[in-house]
Formats: structure tokens, sequence, C-alpha cells
């Protein structure tokens, strides 16, 4: 169920509480790699969150990027924005190639992308700086 805030739009910090307390949620009997992400939709208050739930069918298995994504796309009724996503691992960690190619469907160069723990938010750099070319609808 996405987070509605009604005064203003999540901080980045409120995106990372956000991101932390779904993680606990995250289903990964198998790597025991748990991870939480919560991402706000530009131009609005709208924040969604996901996490990896794993699958014995290892290809099955969906990544809290996309988790957070796929509910985004579920509760907008046009295509959304992110315009900054909080990823929350054990140690810092970039999304892998999959979500990288999902999230440039949604992202723009500019969008923050945070790489955190559950003890501290860190930096944010551009989405640009993780895929600085992506595959588009203008590749096709």
């Amino acid at each position: 169920m996405p987070h509605h805030r009604h005064m203003s739009s999540p901080t980045a910090e409120q995106l990372w509480e956000a991101a932390c307390k779904v993680r606990h949620h995250a289903y990964a009997p198998y790597s025991n790699y748990k991870v939480g992400a919560a991402l706000l939709i530009q131009g609005s208050d709208q924040m969604f969150t996901g996490c990896n739930v794993e699958n014995a069918s290892y290809g099955a298995t969906i990544c809290a990027e996309r988790s957070a994504v796929f509910q985004a796309v579920a509760h907008s009724s046009t295509p959304p924005i992110i315009s900054e996503l909080v990823l929350v691992t054990e140690s810092p960690a970039p999304p892998c190639g999959m979500c990288l190619q999902v999230l440039s469907e949604f992202c723009t160069p500019e969008t923050q992308l945070y790489l955190s723990t559950p003890d501290s938010l860190l930096n944010s750099q551009p989405f640009s700086a993780y895929v600085p070319r992506p595959f588009s609808p203008d590749s096709l």
C-alpha cells in the first residue's frame, strides 16, 4: 500500500525510514540479502515502497526496486517519473542490471539515487551516474 502525505513531499530521510521499515518484510530465505526501497514520484507527495521477494526458482525473484516501481505504476494514472529513490542494504550496493533497466523507464538523468544502510542515509548520486546511456524507447 502506498504511503500518502498531504502536507509536503517526503524528505530523503523519510524515504530512508520507509525503506528501512519495509526491508524488515523482505523474503530472502536463500540469500539472506534483505533490501528495502522507497521512491518518490516527481511533482507529487506519493511515496511507494518495496522489498525483495525471493523464490526457490531464482528467476522468479523480484528485487525491492522493481517491487516499488511496480507499485508506483499500479497506483498512477500516468507513467510515473521517479524523483528520488532510497535503497537500504546491509552494505551500500547499487541496483542490479535488470533493476537499472526497469528504472531507466521511470527515472530522469537527474533522479537522485541513495545507496544506504540501516544505520545511515548516505549521499545520493544522479541516475545518470549509474546508467549514462540507457536503452530506452528512443533505442527502438
